[in-house]
C-alpha cells in the first residue's frame, strides 16, 4: 500500500466505497459527512464523476453510481493475466472442497486478495477481491513470511512486530517464527482463528510467474478441521497442476 497516497484519488475511491456501504442513493451533504470530505470538495468530485458517467441523479437531490463501474470491472477481470490462467483450477478446488478459495499476492507489507471464490455453504468465510490482510495473521500472508530468509524475516519482524487481530493471533516474534518453521516443515501454512475468529484457513505458495502468489482454502473452523487432511492434499494437487501448466 502506498506510503503517500494521492489525496484526490483517495477521496474519489472513498466516495465510491461509501456508496457500497450505504447501498442507497445519497445526498451531497450525506456523502460529504460519511466520507469526511469538505462539501465544496465533495461537490467537485461528484460533478467530475457525473460528467465521466460514473454517477447519476435518480432524484433531484441524490446521486448514485451507474453500471459503468461494473462494466469496467468486468472488462478488467476478463483480461487479468494471472486470474485468467488460474481461475479454472481454483474453481475446481472450490467445487471439490466446498469451501472458499482465495488467490493472493504480496503487496508491500500486506497480502492482497486477487480472487475470491465463495463457498456454496450459507455459513462460510467471506471476503472480497481487493482486500488487504496482515502478513502475520492470515494464512496467505504467512506463506510470504515463510518464504523469507531467516535474516530477512528477523529484519521484517523488528520493524513490524505482530499485532493482535483476534484473541488467537500470534503476537510475539519468537512464536511466529516457530509457527512459520513448523509450516515450512509440513509444506503448508495455517491459521486457526488468528485473523477471523472461528475461521480456519490453509495456504500454500504457488509459482505461477514473477509475482509472489499463494492459494488458500478457508471456512468455519469446525468444518475445516473435519476435512483438513483432504483439503491439504487437494491444495497440494492444485498447486502442482498450476505449476505444471505454467512452466510446461
Amino acid at each position: 500500500m502506498a506510503a503517500n497516497p494521492v489525496p484526490a484519488a483517495a477521496r474519489t475511491l472513498d466516495v465510491l466505497e461509501t456508496f457500497r456501504g450505504a447501498r442507497r442513493p445519497l445526498s451531497l451533504s450525506e456523502l460529504a459527512r460519511l466520507t469526511r470530505i469538505p462539501v465544496s470538495t465533495c461537490h467537485g468530485l461528484v460533478r467530475t464523476l457525473e460528467q465521466r458517467g460514473f454517477l447519476y441523479y435518480p432524484s433531484p437531490r441524490e446521486v448514485y453510481p451507474t453500471r459503468k463501474l461494473l462494466e469496467i470491472a468486468r472488462d478488467i477481470d476478463a483480461h487479468d493475466p494471472v486470474v485468467a490462467r488460474l481461475r479454472s483450477a481454483l474453481t475446481s478446488l472450490r467445487d471439490v472442497t466446498q469451501e472458499t478459495v482465495i488467490l493472493g499476492m504480496r503487496q508491500d507489507d500486506a497480502a492482497l486478495y486477487l480472487l475470491v471464490l465463495d463457498s456454496p455453504h450459507i455459513v462460510r468465510y467471506t471476503a472480497d477481491a481487493g482486500e488487504f490482510k496482515p502478513l502475520h495473521s492470515s494464512s496467505i500472508g504467512k506463506t510470504f513470511l515463510g518464504g523469507m530468509t531467516d535474516d530477512a524475516l528477523d529484519a521484517w519482524l523488528r520493524s513490524h512486530p505482530p499485532v493482535r487481530v483476534t484473541a488467537n493471533t500470534i503476537t510475539t516474534a519468537r512464536a511466529l517464527k516457530r509457527n512459520l518453521q513448523e509450516s515450512r516443515d509440513r509444506g503448508y501454512y495455517m491459521t486457526r482463528g488468528e485473523n477471523v475468529a472461528d475461521v480456519m484457513a490453509i495456504a500454500a505458495p504457488v509459482n505461477a510467474g514473477s509475482a509472489q502468489l499463494a492459494i488458500a482454502i478457508a471456512g468455519p473452523l469446525h468444518r475445516m478441521e473435519e476435512h483438513r487432511e483432504k483439503h491439504v492434499e487437494r491444495l497440494r494437487a492444485t498447486v502442482r497442476a498450476i505449476e505444471r501448466q505454467t512452466h510446461g
